[in-house]
């Protein structure tokens, strides 16, 4: 089975953090309740347990799009609404320039998943979530490498 773009989108508004941080970790906060940090918490630790999933029947050395496709069933198979491959524009001053970039994954609208298959994680793999996620204005990322032993070893969260 090959998922689509827009595999089970529902529309969900976004719901910022209580505590946002950016990547020069300085922090502010919201007027919104603590609950709704635990939210994205909660959609954080889904998604992952999903990709432990993955990663426990496939193990490492396989390539991106495998683990992409086997994630996205297993997201819908959890009922965790997603677009894969979702389009993000470059807005620069009074235009909206369509460049080609593609997030791995949006989950729910609400979470920016990118995928690597890699010896090792590098800044600029960490710097094109951030600026997914600024483009986005989505608050929460993560970055997942599944070519580790030890899938765990290969997650990294980002809050801005």
């Amino acid at each position: 089975m090959h998922w689509t773009r827009d595999c089970k989108l529902q529309r969900i508004s976004h719901l910022p953090l209580k505590t946002v941080r950016n990547s020069a970790t300085q922090t502010k906060t919201t007027k919104d309740t603590k609950s709704t940090k635990m939210e994205f918490d909660d959609l954080s630790n889904r998604v992952i347990g999903c990709a432990i999933e993955v990663h426990r029947h496939l193990g490492p050395g396989l390539l991106e799009s495998a683990y992409q496709q086997c994630l996205a069933y297993e997201l819908n198979r959890h009922g965790i609404a997603f677009h894969l491959q979702h389009p993000q524009p470059v807005q620069y001053k009074d235009i909206r320039l369509d460049c080609g970039y593609r997030m791995d994954i949006l989950v729910e609208n609400q979470l920016i998943v990118e995928l690597k298959s890699v010896e090792e994680i590098q800044g600029i793999h960490e710097a094109q979530l951030l600026t997914y996620m600024k483009l986005a204005g989505v608050k929460t990322g993560l970055l997942i490498n599944f070519n580790n032993k030890i899938l765990k070893d290969g997650i990294r969260r980002f809050v801005l």
